[in-house]
């Protein structure tokens, strides 16, 4: 029995689809009202609980031999500090804490590559880098490594776990609006798009589904493992977008500081309309930061293949052509 933390979520849905199509058995743990429209249909088993009541998280373990923990809070801004703490770090200890006591087989944790060091450009990004709980980047980049480090500490206290590091992930089944699902989103939508000169290293949702099963039937217990795709620069991905919609679009590219005076102005936005923010001080820095990720080690341990980005672009636009009534914003994965 498998069992997903996170499992309505995009990430968390598109594992669950791969699971299921290899004829596992699934259970998903669901917050008490949560949306579960990915998952309509799917044959899983749906235990109502919250990474955040022990309670909850004994029930959902019961018989169960690995867990995938992705249930998290994901935020390119500096607010939520507290429940990104609570969530992200409490949470995970919480699910470590109660797979030791379930006697769980193995704790498979969806990390980001972003809870890694960021070093100089023209520095490999690698597993070889250190979790960064001190990140000055942004209060998610620090949960995210204080909870990677408490995974590593519980493998070295005996519990065999692997630790996933995913890229800028995009691909269908997004109902909750991930960050990279409404950059592409606001591609195909807006009449104008606006873009700062940068790049990023984006994976397909499906690779990594089919990375993180691979990752516990092939990887290393205490190990990480970087699951990227193909680094793009934002204007030719714009370009992929419109080759698969069919529609060109004027780009107004802004040099980074005076996309940095107009994000605070952009913010407020966000924060009146209650829109979902895509460019802020955080998502700006990310994409002219160093984005030279390795998956190599993923590649020729696990066997991960990763498919071309076009064909994921191609496929995240049709699925969002076709399903963008259905799909909601969400903050809880």
């Amino acid at each position: 029995m498998n069992l997903v933390t996170g499992g309505a979520g995009h990430l968390g849905n598109v594992l669950v689809r791969e699971l299921v199509a290899q004829g596992e058995h699934v259970r998903v743990l669901i917050l008490p009202g949560e949306d579960t429209r990915s998952l309509k249909g799917l044959p899983v088993e749906v235990v109502l609980g919250d990474v955040l009541d022990r309670t909850s998280l004994d029930r959902a373990m019961a018989g169960v031999e690995v867990v995938f923990h992705m249930a998290a809070i994901v935020s390119i801004t500096e607010d939520k500090i507290d429940l990104l703490q609570e969530v992200n770090v409490e949470g995970t200890r919480n699910v470590i804490e109660a797979a030791k006591k379930a006697g769980v087989r193995q704790l498979v944790y969806t990390s980001s590559i972003h809870a890694l060091e960021r070093p100089p450009m023209g520095v490999p990004i690698t597993e070889a880098l250190a979790f960064d709980p001190n990140n000055p980047a942004g209060p998610y980049d620090r949960t995210k490594a204080q909870a990677s480090l408490l995974v590593k500490l519980a493998a070295e206290e005996g519990l065999d776990t692997r630790i996933i590091c995913p890229t800028g992930v995009i691909g269908p089944h997004d109902y909750r609006r991930s960050e990279m699902g409404e950059l592409i989103l606001t591609f195909i939508k807006k009449p104008i798009n606006f873009l700062v000169k940068g790049a990023f290293d984006f994976v397909d949702v499906r690779d990594v589904a089919k990375g993180e099963i691979l990752a516990r039937d092939h990887g290393k217990s205490g190990e990480t493992y970087i699951l990227g795709g193909e680094r793009i620069e934002l204007k030719l991905l714009h370009t992929l977008v419109e080759k698969v919609t069919g529609k060109k679009k004027p780009v107004i590219t802004f040099p980074l500081p005076i996309a940095l005076i107009v994000t605070p102005i952009a913010n407020l936005y966000y924060k009146i309309t209650k829109k979902k923010p895509i460019f802020t001080r955080y998502s700006l820095e990310t994409i002219v930061s160093n984005s030279e990720i390795s998956s190599d080690k993923a590649k020729k341990e696990l066997g991960y293949k990763p498919i071309a980005l076009a064909k994921s672009v191609a496929d995240t636009v049709s699925w969002w052509i076709e399903n963008l009534g259905i799909t909601r914003k969400t903050l809880r994965l």
